[in-house]
């Protein structure tokens, strides 16, 4: 990627930093968890808020890749959350195999990078590009790649790539991750996974069921009870009594 200094993105910044209020910026300091040792350490906010990140995005619309990186590589927050979504929106519009492509692997540069570094950075974006994955002859072997990975947060991308395959009725990948994922330490990766067992019942209510049926036992807590959020109160009583008996 090029990093040449761009007048569009440097208005962009500037019309977010004005929007910035301290107070929201304090709270937000404290959701992200950006305190020492937390997982969002050291990240700094200008406390503006998604919606009103997305409106100003939706006027830059059209920026470069280029661009996009060079916004991604801002030390605050808010700059970067305009990055991914405007990346999301550009990939949801494209009908060109080669832009969703450049797309996609711009993701990935940002993930690894370590640009995309929260939460709500990853779910703003991977769920959007997830289904360019079928265009890879061995996605599994990236995916697995990125939930080995000692980054939280490529693991979180990884579960939340898979969000644009169950859109798609494909729903394997995003069981093996859960299957593989089920010892990982980070709560933040029990409610990715969690998640996106949910959006699979909502689509297929007996994929879930047979999951939960091997695998309620074992699951952390959290994955468990966000995966049955939607279902009726027996079952949720059900599976939560199975994970109850080896508590």
């Amino acid at each position: 990627m090029v990093n040449n200094s761009s007048n569009r993105v440097l208005e962009l910044q500037e019309e977010l930093n004005e929007l910035g209020d301290p107070v929201i910026a304090e709270h937000s300091q404290r959701y992200f968890k950006t305190g020492p040792g937390e997982y969002g350490e050291g990240d700094v906010f200008i406390g503006v808020r998604v919606p009103v990140v997305r409106s100003v995005g939706k006027r830059f619309r059209d920026l470069s890749p280029d661009e996009i990186y060079e916004l991604a590589q801002s030390p605050l927050h808010e700059h970067r959350l305009c990055a991914v979504q405007i990346l999301a929106n550009q990939f949801k519009r494209s009908r060109h195999r080669e832009q969703q492509e450049e797309l996609f692997h711009l993701l990935l540069t940002l993930v690894t990078e370590e640009r995309v570094n929260n939460w709500d950075l990853v779910d703003t974006s991977a769920p959007y590009v997830g289904s360019y994955l079928l265009q890879i002859k061995d996605y599994q072997a990236l995916l697995s790649s990125l939930a080995r990975s000692e980054n939280l947060w490529e693991r979180r991308t990884a579960v939340m790539l898979t969000g644009g395959l169950i859109r798609l009725d494909v729903f394997e990948p995003t069981l093996t991750l859960c299957r593989d994922l089920l010892g990982d330490p980070h709560d933040l990766i029990h409610k990715a996974t969690g998640w996106m067992l949910r959006e699979i019942g909502r689509r297929d209510r007996g994929v879930l069921r047979r999951f939960l049926d091997e695998y309620a036992t074992v699951m952390p807590r959290t994955m468990l009870r966000y995966a049955i959020e939607h279902l009726d109160a027996t079952e949720r009583a059900h599976y939560l009594a199975l994970k109850s008996l080896l508590a």
